[in-house]
């Protein structure tokens, strides 16, 4: 993954889950390269236009993480197509990524802001399995 200011790769493969369970969530040069692309694209530049820290809780998962952690088939972070964000701001973040999406145009897959419980997180994804980018925008109370 390039160089970037706000983000490095690290951030996005480190899991408690793996580490808890042993599981190897090594990405490939293809996962790196799309994990590059996501950060490029979308990722710095909402962080600079946000001007404030944002926290990947996760990002590319191996086929085995992704089962432990629940997550659905064909995710988008099996490729590095994705990651789950906070912000210290939930509230503030989640209007402000809605509004910056919108009016900056900004190509993208899906940005969905879940909630389980008390935790909120935005899962933002720049393409589906197909290489499309549907634009997506919805929220998903599990």
């Amino acid at each position: 993954m390039g160089k970037y200011r706000y983000f490095e790769l690290s951030e996005f493969i480190t899991s408690d889950t793996a580490k808890k369970k042993g599981i190897d969530n090594t990405p490939s040069f293809t996962v790196v390269e799309h994990l590059d692309n996501l950060v490029s694209k979308i990722l710095e530049p909402l962080r600079i236009a946000y001007g404030k820290p944002i926290n990947v809780t996760s990002g590319y998962r191996s086929d085995k993480l992704n089962r432990a952690v629940g997550g659905v088939n064909g995710s988008a972070h099996l490729r590095g197509d994705a990651a789950d964000l906070t912000a210290s701001d939930m509230p503030g973040f989640k209007k402000f990524v809605r509004e910056w999406l919108t009016k900056n145009r900004i190509k993208f897959d899906q940005c969905i802001i879940e909630k389980s419980g008390r935790t909120e997180w935005i899962h933002i994804g720049i393409y589906s399995s197909t290489g499309s980018q549907r634009g997506q925008l919805f929220e998903l109370n599990a």
